[in-house]
């Protein structure tokens, strides 16, 4: 089956009866959404969209929980031509307003715990639970409906992501970059069928991907709105889920939970852990509760798409802590001083983003020949595996997402009672790694470590606060006169234990 538009990857020549969607998060019992009822939502959107007189190119954002409607919400936006933007729920008010400006969307689609976070002034429709079916004229065949042929590199979506600077950018991914690593990862076989269990949030690239992917193989997503370890276990073991796609703490978290020893896990085939580091003992213990599974360490970023690393060519076995060996069909080289053995990885594949949207300031993470620059650091073996090493700048990963010192600091000194912080990662057996920081109080000032970690949930994502505080009356600096960051780890380490 060849697609052209990335919003509809349903192979019509197959049975339309199967599930394509179980929705855990339907008000009540879980909701079956057939490949022709998933079909006719994505259609029904797409239709409804254009008779709103949206041109094509416009963009659409989405504020929601996972839910089979977002999802059909997500691909049918690109089947008028339109564009999709997913936005990060979980950012404070003020950052999905700022996503949703510098996107230019001029729709926004939510569900009805995020209403008030949604913009004043711009059209909107409610989905989930059903919601959607008021939007759409059901009056109308869905077979009347024809999705959009996208022109080359014509944009299909907007990632935000931090970057850099710390503040979040849109990463310009048109439909023929995603449609070629749709198209890569069926070729290691036939999928159909597997049950891919979602969690992970579908405004990032991890779960999107996944959904895509499982979407073109005809096979069946079993969809929880959110991750909640003890509901994950109970999902593989109702749906007989096959296929898992999670970041390493969300593993660490589902091998402790209480039910996981009277679990039966034995349908699982495939776990795939990426987007954060990945410890051995993690690794040791997920195979333990996974015996009848395939264990992938696996990296991918937005810019470059989920398509890195693959198998050796030669059959190797692929070391636990490897990402594996470059695939066939991209170009990888690692750059600096101790290249080509180490180096800060360079990535050329047609997953490439379009750029950044909006953002003249921040220079393409580009070289000269068409490489994206990662900014994250490798080592390879003499086999050729690549091992994650870490990043070239302080942004360090915990559970998952990208945390950036500066953005923390600058958040915490809007505290009347702080006038100095400085953020630092330590190390942490579920997340990777945490925040901590250290705070220079304004004199005389009765603050303490408590009342610093309120405000931090105040006013940033949960993930960005610090999980100790500690007070100085004034940080150590290098000899350059910058804050001396690697003795407040040294410090930060020791204080923790």
């Amino acid at each position: 089956m060849v697609f052209s538009n990335l919003g509809d990857l349903i192979d019509r020549s197959r049975e339309q009866d199967k599930p394509a969607i179980i929705d855990l998060g339907f008000a009540g019992s879980p909701r079956k959404y057939s490949y022709g009822e998933f079909d006719a939502l994505a259609h029904g959107t797409a239709r409804a969209l254009q008779e709103k007189g949206f041109k094509r190119g416009t963009r659409v954002a989405l504020l929601a929980a996972n839910s089979a409607e977002y999802f059909a919400v997500f691909c049918g936006i690109m089947r008028a031509g339109l564009i999709s933007v997913p936005v990060n729920y979980k950012f404070p008010r003020e950052t999905i307003h700022f996503i949703i400006k510098d996107s230019g969307a001029q729709f926004v689609f939510y569900d009805a715990q995020r209403h008030s976070d949604c913009p004043t002034g711009l059209p909107k429709a409610e989905i989930g639970n059903g919601a959607l079916e008021t939007f759409i004229d059901f009056s109308t065949d869905p077979d009347d409906f024809q999705s959009i042929t996208p022109k080359p590199d014509e944009r299909a979506m907007f990632l935000y992501t931090s970057g850099s600077t710390g503040v979040p950018k849109g990463v310009v991914l048109s439909h023929q970059s995603h449609l070629w690593v749709v198209k890569t990862r069926l070729e290691a076989g036939d999928l159909s069928h597997h049950k891919f269990l979602i969690a992970a949030p579908m405004f990032h690239m991890n779960a999107l991907a996944l959904a895509q992917l499982a979407t073109a193989a005809h096979a069946t997503i079993v969809l929880l709105p959110a991750f909640d370890a003890r509901a994950y276990i109970d999902a593989i073991q109702a749906f007989r889920c096959t296929w898992l796609t999670a970041v390493p703490p969300m593993i660490a978290m589902i091998l402790r939970e209480e039910t996981l020893a009277k679990a039966d896990l034995s349908s699982v085939e495939s776990i795939r852990m990426g987007s954060a580091p990945v410890s051995e003992s993690l690794m040791s213990a997920t195979r333990q509760a996974f015996p009848n599974a395939a264990i992938s360490n696996a990296y991918g970023t937005t810019e470059a798409g989920p398509v890195v690393f693959g198998k050796h060519p030669e059959g190797f076995d692929q070391p636990a802590l490897s990402v594996g060996y470059p695939h066939e069909g991209v170009e990888l080289r690692l750059t600096g001083p101790g290249a080509p053995d180490q180096g800060v990885l360079e990535i050329k594949c047609p997953a490439l983003m379009n750029g950044y949207h909006n953002r003249p300031d921040i220079p393409r993470p580009m070289s000269e020949d068409g490489f994206n620059i990662t900014g994250d650091v490798f080592r390879r073996d003499e086999n050729g595996f690549h091992f994650f090493v870490g990043r070239t700048d302080d942004m360090f990963v915990s559970g998952g997402e990208n945390i950036y010192p500066s953005d923390v600091e600058r958040m915490l000194e809007r505290h009347p009672d702080i006038v100095q912080v400085c953020v630092v990662p330590i190390d942490d057996e579920i997340k990777g790694q945490k925040p901590v920081a250290f705070v220079v109080p304004r004199v005389g000032a009765s603050l303490d470590a408590e009342a610093v970690k309120i405000f931090a949930l105040a006013h940033a994502p949960a993930y960005q606060h610090p999980r100790f505080v500690w007070f100085l009356e004034k940080l150590p600096l290098a000899t350059t006169n910058k804050i001396d960051r690697v003795e407040l780890i040294r410090i930060a380490r020791e204080r923790s234990g």
